[in-house]
């Protein structure tokens, strides 16, 4: 049952991502007048799908990506005489370059949207929460490794006063004025009585009382948040985070497969955050939303940015690349997408076998 909820959840996501993008070609497309063919939600056959004037809307078999094909986007494709205008690649080039960067500016745009709202650094709580007494460390040369308190002891009161906090034990012990304390603890199952004699401490010019234990550290609670923010700001951070975190791959710091994660893992996060709430599912679409974006302008030709690359290199060389050259390079682009797409599978296999149990 949690494969299918995951299914679902992973189709929903994908299924905004991928309509976004599509739909900034499409929309930018239809505004500039280059005639749109296709508008399709997955590849391979078509399940369903209706033609609206020139264009066939349609949802095809394989939900893991999408398209958008424009009249003429093949330079050697027959175009009607009517419709030469309309061709994009009779376009100018700022109109075919606005075209090819509106996928990943939508996917922008909607990662900026959500995050306007929902923040991902938030603090979820105002204070950490309490911490329990439990000595995490003992200070050597203090009372308390003398009386013979132990890393581990649970403190269950102090003169018969009941602690539940370390928040409450340090301030029984900093306020001891220094007579000696009956501290009864639990260790092991056993419940022991130990008496210890508080030694006078400076800080900040104030004199407090210390037998030389150590509590746990807490932290607050970071997390999504529903609160209105910074969209633009907190997008450039996930961007920013993600050229680090490319560029430690290249260096060695973060191993790949543990960065890189395909359809099953990405399945696996979209259950897991909807099962946390509408925030964190919500947090989860804006970063693979950013993070689809930023991917898209790689200079990977079948991606975007191999699109922008073409257009560089016809700025450049005052001229369109030839078509044997844009299909070698498309082919190649091909290749590396599938070689990724089989490396990011197979991670997520590893992950998921790894772990012991197959868990969605």
């Amino acid at each position: 049952m949690n494969i299918v909820y995951s299914l679902i959840y992973f189709i929903i996501a994908l299924g905004i991502l991928v309509f976004v993008h599509e739909f900034g070609h499409f929309l930018l497309a239809k505004k500039l007048g280059v005639g749109v063919l296709t508008f399709s939600l997955g590849f391979g056959p078509k399940l369903i799908g209706r033609k609206v004037g020139e264009t066939e809307y349609k949802v095809s078999a394989v939900p893991l990506g999408g398209y958008v094909k424009l009249m003429g986007e093949n330079p050697e494709e027959e175009i009607k005489k009517e419709d030469r205008e309309r061709s994009f690649s009779a376009q100018p080039k700022w109109k075919r370059l606005s075209v090819v960067i509106a996928g990943p500016f939508f996917n922008f745009f909607l990662g900026i949207a959500i995050f306007c709202f929902v923040n991902p650094f938030a603090i979820l709580s105002t204070a950490p929460p309490p911490a329990p007494p439990v000595v995490t460390e003992i200070t050597s040369g203090y009372p308390a490794e003398a009386a013979g308190m132990k890393k581990g002891d649970t403190v269950l009161s102090v003169d018969g006063e009941s602690v539940s906090t370390w928040e409450e034990l340090s301030k029984i012990i900093r306020n001891s004025k220094g007579r000696e304390l009956t501290i009864k603890t639990k260790r092991d199952g056993e419940i022991l009585e130990i008496r210890v004699t508080p030694i006078a401490a400076q800080e900040g010019g104030e004199q407090f009382y210390r037998i030389g234990i150590v509590g746990p550290k807490v932290y607050p609670t970071i997390g999504p948040k529903l609160e209105m923010g910074n969209g633009v700001g907190r997008t450039w951070l996930i961007i920013k985070f993600t050229v680090i975190g490319i560029v430690k791959i290249f260096e060695g710091e973060i191993p790949a497969k543990d960065a890189v994660a395909g359809p099953l893992g990405i399945a696996q996060m979209a259950g897991q955050q909807a099962r946390k709430g509408l925030m964190e599912f919500l947090y989860l679409i804006a970063l693979l939303s950013v993070s689809l974006g930023f991917f898209n302008l790689f200079p990977i030709p079948v991606l975007d940015g191999g699109h922008l690359l073409f257009l560089g290199l016809e700025a450049v060389f005052r001229k369109p690349l030839s078509v044997k050259k844009m299909e070698i390079a498309q082919q190649v682009g091909l290749v590396l997408i599938i070689l990724l797409m089989l490396f990011a599978f197979y991670n997520d296999l590893l992950r998921i076998f790894s772990s012991g149990k197959f868990k969605f």
